[in-house]
């Protein structure tokens, strides 16, 4: 880790928060449980324990892995459903397949993202695909639910590739921090994702012993992820370590600092940071469906019972299973 990377941060462009920012402080900071996903792969459930209020316009986030597979180990999960969201997943070592009832779909690896707008419905399928089942080897990635209005709900679905060397690039001031900017906008400089709910999403990489002060949207909401690796947050540095999320409150700049020493087999503190505009609408989440209301959410359930999001590709032969999570 990380897939994406340069040599030199010091031939990015800077980011720099204004002097009269006022730093967000920490509300809190939650540790992730462990579980698996899917056919059996683990995962971190980053925003268990934390109330949709300080998530809004996230649902949940799983990371998954980081695990080196053994040959025949590599798993993923069954066709499945979605309506009413955006997923995003976004692959830092390893590689994946998708494919959706619709015909979409394609392979991401080391550092790029497939985002996929649900809307109205439809089946996927995440998978490794046989080479590394056969092989074996590295996994490590996050996936991301990001809730849309009412009024893009039952939008047609869509796709996004967006590969890892189109993410934006920047770095600190002293060069002490890779920031790629996946989603939204950080100081002016734009992430190729396109997102229907404005957000912002950066996975930052930060030596240890940098801190990193980033401006912030006012009107977003703010959490850190950390990845990998042990550090603090918020200029109060709050001690934050692997697995666990911080919930920044109001405020105009967020600190995020790597501590002088990390683990062995983890070089510097790798960070997702993540803001989006709440919706502050109703939310009606079941498994995979994500709709305003009780009724929405049945009638999401019925049309998936009566293959109206979509029917498995018959080369497949499998049969769809019932609603999973992920």
């Amino acid at each position: 880790m990380p897939a994406v990377t340069v040599e030199n941060p010091l031939t990015l462009p800077r980011v720099v928060a204004p002097a009269d920012a006022v730093a967000r402080p920490v509300l809190g900071v939650t540790t992730a449980p462990s579980g698996f996903e899917g056919e059996g792969f683990p995962v971190r459930r980053a925003f268990a324990g934390i109330h949709y209020r300080h998530l809004d316009p996230f649902i949940m986030m799983d990371q998954m892995g980081e695990v080196e597979y053994a040959p025949g180990e590599p798993k993923g999960t069954p066709w499945h459903p979605h309506r009413g969201f955006e997923t995003v997943t976004y692959i830092i070592d390893g590689i994946f397949d998708h494919q959706d009832s619709q015909g979409g779909g394609g392979t991401i690896t080391n550092g790029d993202t497939q985002w996929m707008t649900a809307g109205s419905g439809l089946l996927h399928i995440e998978a490794p695909p046989e080479s590394l089942v056969v092989s074996g080897g590295l996994f490590h990635g996050i996936q991301l639910w990001v809730n849309l209005p009412a009024k893009d709900k039952m939008m047609a679905p869509r796709y996004q590739d967006i590969r890892g060397g189109q993410v934006q690039l920047l770095t600190t001031p002293d060069g002490g921090a890779l920031l790629r900017v996946i989603a939204g906008e950080l100081d002016g400089h734009k992430g190729p994702g396109i997102t229907h709910t404005p957000i912002t999403l950066v996975h930052a990489t930060v030596a240890p012993g940098a801190e990193i002060t980033l401006p912030w949207r006012e009107d977003f909401n703010g959490l850190a992820y950390v990845l990998a690796g042990r550090g603090s947050v918020g200029t109060e540095r709050r001690p934050i370590h692997l697995g666990q999320t911080a919930v920044f409150g109001a405020g105009s700049s967020l600190t995020v600092r790597a501590d002088e020493k990390q683990d062995s087999n983890t070089p510097d503190l790798e960070v997702l940071l993540l803001g989006g505009q709440p919706i502050r609408e109703p939310m009606a989440h079941y498994g995979p469906f994500v709709m305003n209301t009780r009724e929405e959410l049945q009638e999401a359930f019925e049309d998936f019972q009566k293959g109206r999001l979509g029917t498995i590709p018959a080369v497949h032969g499998m049969t769809a299973s019932g609603p999973q999570g992920s």
